[in-house]
């Protein structure tokens, strides 16, 4: 009798929201409530154009979780109004529990809003200092065009200055 190997818990890549156009570099994952307010600072920032894919992760709890097998940056908004524990979002602490998803970060960009003083982007901070990796950039509220360039051209250089 022929024996059958036990069948493995092998997540399979989810595929990219936006894929990468021409020579793949890296992956930016981020989180969007349903405001969009960050899922329209990342389609301005046009990055598949620059070779990189793009992952969002899912913002309902039934949604199927997101499993990124790539190097990528993650891109998070800053919530809680200044309360380190709810700075970060469950959606955002889900997918990093996943210890597979949690060794492809290599950096994080955040985004806040000033009036939460000390705690702006606290989020980044929180998760960058976790992760071991460094807050690349950040930004207020929805960011600015200027912003938008300077994450584009920033994660085209981080991802050329750190090759996988």
């Amino acid at each position: 009798m022929e024996q059958v190997a036990p069948a493995q818990d092998v997540q399979v890549a989810t595929p990219p929201e936006y894929a990468a156009v021409g020579e793949h570099i890296g992956a930016l994952v981020y989180f969007s409530s349903q405001s969009r307010n960050t899922a329209r600072f990342v389609a301005n920032c046009q990055l598949p154009d620059e070779g990189i894919n793009v992952f969002r992760i899912p913002i309902k709890p039934h949604e199927a979780p997101l499993n990124v097998r790539e190097p990528y940056v993650l891109m998070i908004p800053t919530y809680g109004g200044g309360s380190v524990r709810k700075a970060v979002l469950p959606q955002i602490r889900r997918f990093l529990n996943d210890p597979a998803n949690r060794a492809g970060i290599r950096g994080v960009i955040a985004s806040g809003n000033t009036n939460f003083g000390e705690s702006f982007c606290l989020a980044g901070d929180i998760v960058a200092r976790k992760c071991q990796v460094p807050l690349i950039y950040y930004f207020e509220l929805m960011g600015t065009k200027e912003d938008e360039q300077k994450v584009r051209k920033g994660l085209v250089d981080f991802f050329h200055n750190h090759p996988e």
